[in-house]
C-alpha cells in the first residue's frame, strides 16, 4: 500500500499544472497546424506535402544504423528549410495576406473562405449574365455541410478559383464538360463534369430539363445551392432544398447566393432558409414546381 501512495505521490510531482498560457500555447499550434492542412488540401501542395513526409521517415528510419543514407538526407535536411519556402512561396504569401488584412478577431475565424466564397459569388453572377443572354446551359453547385465526393468522382476532379472566364469556357456547348456540374467548395471548383442524382419529386413539370431535374435532386439530397441557366430559354434559377426558383435576373442571383452562403454573424439575423422563402415571395419571379419553361 506504502509502495502505491509513494508512486502516486511521485506521477503527481512528475505532472506540470496546465495554466493559461499553455492553453494558449496549444490553441496557436492548432490553429497553425489546420491553416497548414487547410493549405495543402485547397491547393496542388498536396503531393509536394506527401513527398515532404516520405523524406522524413526515411530520414529516421535511416538512423537505425544506415549512416551513410542517414548522413545524406541529414545534409539535404540543412537546405530543405530554404527549399521549402521556394516551394510553398506562393501559399505562404497567400497566408501573409490573409493575415494582414485581418484582425485578431477574424484570423480565428473562416475569413479566408468567406473571401473566396465572395469572389466566387462575384464572377458566377458575371459568367451567368453572359451565359443567360447567350443561352448558354449551366450547372453549378455550391457545397455546404454535406460532402460531395460521391459526384465528383463521377467528373474531372479540379481545384482551381472561380472565374468567370472559366466558367464561360467550361460550359461552352462544344467543351468536354459542358454537360456535367461543376462544384465549388469553399470558393474553389473541385469537380467539373460531374454527375448529379435526379429529383424524385413527382410532382415536377415534366417541360423541366435534365439539367434543372439533376439541380433538385442534388438539393433534395444535400444542402448545396444550385444555380442553374436554362439552354432553351436562357433563364437562370436556383435550388435550394427541393425548391426552385426560377426566372431570376443577376442582381437577384447575386443576393440570393449571399444571403445562402455568406449569412451575416448577426443574433437578429433571420435564418437563411427564411430568407430563401422571403425572396421565393418578394423576388423576381415565383416558386416554382411545375411551370413550364418557356
Amino acid at each position: 500500500m506504502e509502495g502505491i501512495l509513494y508512486m502516486l505521490q511521485q506521477l503527481k510531482a512528475m505532472v506540470t499544472p496546465i495554466g493559461i498560457i499553455d492553453v494558449i500555447d496549444i490553441l496557436i499550434m492548432a490553429f497553425i497546424i489546420y491553416k497548414l492542412i487547410m493549405l495543402v488540401r485547397r491547393t496542388s501542395s498536396g503531393a509536394v506535402a506527401k513527398g515532404v513526409l516520405v523524406f522524413l521517415v526515411a530520414l529516421w528510419v535511416s538512423s537505425f544504423g544506415l549512416n551513410t543514407v542517414n548522413f545524406l538526407l541529414g545534409k539535404l535536411v540543412e537546405w530543405g528549410g530554404v527549399a521549402l519556402v521556394v516551394i510553398f512561396q506562393p501559399e505562404i504569401r497567400r497566408f501573409l495576406e490573409q493575415m494582414g488584412r485581418t484582425n485578431i478577431g477574424q484570423v480565428f475565424t473562416h475569413a479566408e473562405e468567406r473571401n473566396e466564397l465572395d469572389s466566387a459569388i462575384t464572377q458566377t453572377v458575371e459568367a451567368y449574365t453572359s451565359l443567360s443572354k447567350s443561352k448558354t446551359g449551366a450547372l453549378m453547385v455550391f457545397e455546404r455541410k454535406n460532402m460531395l465526393d460521391d459526384a465528383i468522382k463521377t467528373g474531372t476532379a479540379l481545384d482551381c478559383t472561380v472565374s468567370a472566364e472559366l466558367l464561360k469556357n467550361i460550359f461552352w456547348n462544344k467543351a468536354p464538360l459542358h454537360d456535367g456540374a461543376v462544384i465549388v467548395r469553399g470558393g474553389r471548383i473541385v469537380g467539373a463534369g460531374c454527375m448529379l442524382p435526379m429529383s424524385g419529386n413527382v410532382n415536377l413539370s415534366r417541360e423541366l430539363g435534365m439539367r434543372h431535374r439533376a439541380g433538385i435532386g442534388a438539393s433534395e439530397h444535400t444542402d448545396a445551392v444550385v444555380a442553374i441557366v436554362s439552354e432553351e430559354t436562357g433563364s437562370i434559377s436556383v435550388a435550394v432544398g427541393g425548391m426552385l426558383k426560377r426566372h431570376l435576373a443577376p442582381e437577384t442571383l447575386e443576393r440570393l447566393l449571399r444571403n445562402e452562403l455568406l449569412p451575416e454573424k448577426d443574433v437578429n439575423e433571420t435564418p437563411a432558409k427564411f430568407k430563401l422563402i422571403g425572396l421565393l415571395r418578394g423576388g423576381k419571379g415565383e416558386k416554382q414546381n411545375g411551370e413550364k419553361d418557356h
